[in-house]
């Protein structure tokens, strides 16, 4: 009996040890953290440099880490030492991880300007592809399919990137043109024929076509290629779809 309490006072002691160590632990990291949070903004506030490259550095790990505030005041002086080499990342930025259309299309509006004889690429996508996302996330879908039919142009049917023609069919479908966007999405599936936004959309429309047996067809197909959907763990994007829809809207199909 002794053997065993002597064994529960010492199991007992080192979970005390292991709390404490971790408030400990705990407390020294948040004092860390604090600490660097200081050392980061005094650094933003003594960093000085004539290369743009320098200040685009620091921004990128800053914007990665989901601080704009500071990221882009690193950012900002990289535009203006250098527009055409960083305006592309700003807008991209912009557009994909604040949401700010406006702002997003006055960057590459300007940088389009700043080299009218080169199609830009900003961080590797097409400057119109990310111009007809603007205008998409905007509600202007007119404008937006001008934008991705500029895309398809430049870049020819089968280099561009296929969301191109699931944006176009979004943007057919939410102008209440149907059957154009079921033809748009086959655009899609032509390419790659596990598109599952593209299966979602045609469930779609031939739903508001009232050609069930059809939007239960693709719906399958959707959730049958979920798997493939466009997906980023850092982005949401403005096009992408979830199993939960997929399945709502069958379930809705069936009542």
């Amino acid at each position: 009996m002794k053997k065993f309490f002597k064994i529960v006072g010492i199991i007992i002691g080192i979970i005390l040890i292991l709390v404490i160590g971790i408030a400990i632990y705990g407390h020294l990291k948040g004092k860390e953290m604090i600490a660097n949070a200081k050392e980061s903004s005094r650094r933003i506030e003594n960093f000085e440099s004539n290369d743009s490259e320098e200040y685009m550095e620091y921004s990128v790990h800053l914007n990665k880490a989901g601080d704009f505030e500071n990221g882009f005041k690193y950012l900002n002086k990289a535009v203006e030492l250098e527009p055409e080499m960083h305006l592309g990342y700003r807008g991209w930025i912009r557009l994909r991880k604040m949401r700010d259309f406006d702002k997003a299309l006055i960057d590459f509006n300007r940088l389009d300007s700043l080299t009218p004889k080169f199609v830009d690429a900003p961080w590797g996508e097409n400057i119109d592809f990310l111009r007809g996302e603007c205008h998409f996330g905007k509600k202007n879908y007119q404008k937006a399919i001008e934008s991705f039919n500029l895309n398809v142009k430049n870049n020819k049917e089968g280099w561009v990137d296929i969301h191109t023609f699931v944006y176009l069919g979004l943007c057919e479908y939410e102008l209440g043109n149907y059957e154009k966007a079921i033809s748009e999405f086959q655009r899609a599936l032509k390419q790659s024929e596990f598109t599952p936004e593209s299966y979602f959309g045609i469930a779609k429309a031939y739903k508001k076509l009232g050609e069930i047996e059809k939007a239960n067809e693709n719906l399958l197909n959707a959730e049958k290629n979920i798997a493939y959907k466009r997906n980023d763990i850092y982005n949401e994007f403005l096009n992408e779809i979830y199993l939960s829809e997929i399945l709502e809207l069958k379930k809705q199909m069936n009542k």
